[in-house]
C-alpha cells in the first residue's frame, strides 16, 4: 500500500509548503479540483504532464484509505 509520503511532498521551499506530487511542482489540490469539476483523470494528466498516471491513482488511493480508515460502521 502506498504511503502519503511516497506520493505527496510538502516542502516550505516548494510553493510555500503546498502539498505537491512527489518530484513535481503540481499541487495535489489541482487533481481534486479537476475531478470535482467533472473533468477526467486523462484531462488532468494532459494538462500536467509531469504527473504520472501512477502518481495520480496512488494519491487517490491514499486519500480513499485515509478517509475510509476513520469511518465508523453504520449501526
Amino acid at each position: 500500500m502506498p504511503t502519503l509520503e511516497s506520493v505527496v511532498r510538502s516542502d516550505p521551499d516548494v510553493l510555500g509548503g503546498t502539498p505537491v506530487f512527489a518530484g513535481t511542482r503540481v499541487p495535489v489540490k489541482n487533481l481534486l479540483d479537476y475531478l470535482a469539476a467533472g473533468d477526467s483523470l486523462d484531462r488532468f494528466l494532459d494538462h500536467f504532464p509531469s504527473v504520472t498516471r501512477e502518481q495520480a491513482v496512488l494519491a487517490l488511493e491514499v486519500a480513499k484509505d485515509l478517509l475510509t480508515s476513520r469511518a465508523t460502521p453504520a449501526r
